[in-house]
């Protein structure tokens, strides 16, 4: 053929004519591809229409994925057949712009085309993740940092195969995902370029159908005919964007400026003295628990049983609700609120106070010097500042409460251990100065399986007993893909852990202690069930009725189960609420 002539041309002298020679590797590589481009076109010669089916079918599957990427939702209750019934304005105008354009910069403009469908669905899709785990969509400017907590939460649950297998296959998934939509946008406008007039024509009738359905306000299944999602989608994260990055600048300022700032150690918390207080977070410890139909019934019955046992043991409580900072997961989004008095619902916020110094409820106890303060944190497994900001003497963690058994998901160790260490380890030593104790409970974490039993308090040694309670459990995977087992098993955790908790006081608790244990947050919206509130159960429970005469004012119901209509605050204004009640007095710090 000529071009094997052209390739192997030289001059007389035997050197090349236009340049070095091609390797016969080379040659036979060009030829093998010049002989099957050839051997395409012969085949479509021979089968017109297979050809012309192939190349509308090829076309319509291209319009097709561009009409779905303009159109899809990002919730998975929109994603129904009728979100897709709509004329995007999108679509009119890159058929007006593809048709507008000479050769080159049309290519140009579908590949970036496809390129921007490409980000559009990305976003779409961590909108749907974010909606069904977390109650609110993705935001661009802050929530990177929680991808790869999301992979850490995927390894301790499924393993690091699993998440290792899940990162590869997002970032190859993305890929393949903008080479076909590139792919599409590009067929779609030479498709349009070799059509001009019946294109244009077309464009004309979309449009007009567009504006008159626009202007009436037609709609259909429930939407508007003429749709702007993509577009609105885009403008939305970027308005989501730009309002992040304002309110970051408005909280540092926010921050530095504290009620009780200047308050001296001696105005402190002088009504508590004398008292081993303790403040304890229960993982997912949601409204939801209590009220919704399912998780209710079981829940419901622990805590009244646990109200029972307690009054018994000379305790009495009382109980309210708070609304998080957080939905669905970040707990120490919810931690740091009621601790700090701060609204800290994402993460920069979280790190512009924890480098600053606003005075927390914990770090008040140190500040008197009447206290000594501890952590107990069975869920940190790695270097933790945050233990300064928190004003701890101490921080146990995960490698400091001696347990050899076997991890329950993500939850390193079950709480009825984690409680036993903490009073062999911490509180029932005897110590010269009272305690402030900080304890976040895990066995509550999602996924809810296995979840460990409750055994003799006297046979937990190491945690070794958890060994066979752990196998015959229920496997992660399981659950995970089953909604209402999820719910059923979220349920059970929470009970064990208010369990584990109310009968560890029973066991430990004295004249002196003073018990405040919370939510720090709903559960996963999947679980909570759409629409969900944020609100978490608060309870305070205390032996001394003098303790709980001071927060008669809160009206807060009486026993460990709150009243659907007892009082609901939002979570930043518990630390202010708990320093007056107990005798602070606030002096302002200069912000």
């Amino acid at each position: 053929m000529p071009v094997f002539t052209r390739l192997s041309q030289s001059s007389p002298s035997g050197g090349p004519e236009a340049g070095p020679a091609m390797e016969p590797e080379a040659v036979q590589e060009a030829g093998a591809s010049v002989s099957r481009l050839a051997h395409l076109r012969a085949w479509r010669t021979r089968h017109p229409r297979a050809t012309r089916a192939l190349r509308r079918t090829t076309t319509a599957l291209a319009s097709a994925l561009v009409l779905g990427a303009l159109l899809l939702p990002n919730t998975l209750p929109a994603l129904a057949p009728g979100s897709f019934t709509r004329v995007p304005a999108e679509a009119v105008a890159g058929v007006v712009v593809a048709l507008a354009l000479p050769r080159r910069p049309r290519l140009a403009a579908a590949v970036l085309y496809g390129l921007g469908l490409t980000v559009l669905t990305a976003v779409n899709l961590l909108d749907m993740g974010f909606n069904e785990y977390l109650g609110r969509g993705f935001n661009a400017a802050l929530d990177w940092d929680l991808l790869p907590d999301a992979q850490a939460y995927v390894a301790d649950t499924l393993g690091g195969a699993v998440a290792t297998a899940a990162a590869v296959g997002t970032v190859v998934l993305i890929l393949l995902l903008a080479a076909v939509l590139v792919a599409a946008t590009v067929r779609l406008a030479e498709t349009l370029a070799r059509h001009r007039a019946r294109a244009t024509r077309g464009a004309l009738a979309a449009g007009t159908v567009w504006v008159t359905c626009s202007a009436l306000g037609l709609t259909l299944f429930g939407g508007p005919i003429a749709s702007e999602r993509a577009a609105g989608a885009l403008r939305a994260h970027a308005q989501r964007t730009v309002d992040s990055l304002r309110d970051e600048a408005a909280f540092a300022r926010q921050a530095k400026a504290d009620s009780f700032g200047a308050t001296p150690p001696g105005q402190l918390l002088p009504d508590l003295r004398g008292k081993d207080v303790i403040f304890t977070f229960i993982e997912s410890y949601g409204r939801s628990a209590i009220e919704d139909p399912v998780m209710a019934p079981g829940v419901g019955r622990t805590l009244d049983t646990s109200t029972e046992a307690l009054a018994e043991a000379g305790f009495h409580a009382r109980s309210g609700w708070l609304t998080s900072a957080t939905f669905g997961g970040s707990s120490w989004l919810g931690h740091s609120t009621a601790m700090s008095g701060l609204w800290i619902d994402n993460q920069r916020r979280y790190r512009t106070v924890t480098a600053g110094a606003h005075l927390t409820l914990t770090k008040a106890f140190r500040k008197t010097g009447a206290w000594d303060t501890v952590g107990v944190m069975p869920g940190v497994q790695k270097g933790w500042p945050e233990e300064e900001w928190y004003g701890l003497d101490r921080l146990y963690d995960a490698f400091d409460l001696g347990y050899r058994g076997p991890k329950f998901s993500w939850s390193t160790m079950p709480d009825q251990y984690a409680l036993e260490a903490f009073q062999r380890r911490v509180h029932g030593r005897k110590r010269d100065k009272p305690l402030m104790s900080f304890v976040i409970l895990t066995s509550s974490h999602q996924p809810w399986a296995p979840i460990p039993r409750m055994v003799g308090w006297d046979e937990l040694g190491d945690g070794s007993v958890f060994d066979a309670i752990q196998k015959a459990g229920n496997k992660a995977s399981d659950v995970l893909t089953d909604t209402t087992r999820s719910r059923e098993e979220y349920g059970k955790s929470i009970q064990y852990s208010v369990t584990s908790l109310t009968q560890w006081l029973e066991r430990y608790g004295t004249d002196d202690t003073v018990l405040v244990f919370l939510g720090d947050h709903q559960p996963i919206a999947r679980v909570s069930g759409d629409r969900a509130s944020r609100d978490v159960p608060v309870s305070l429970v205390a032996k001394d009725p003098k303790v709980l005469e001071k927060i008669d004012g809160w009206n807060w119901t009486e026993g460990l189960k709150p009243a659907a209509d007892a009082p609901v605050w939002r979570m930043d204004s518990f630390r202010d609420r708990f320093l007056k009640a107990y005798g602070s007095t606030p002096h302002p710090s200069k912000g």
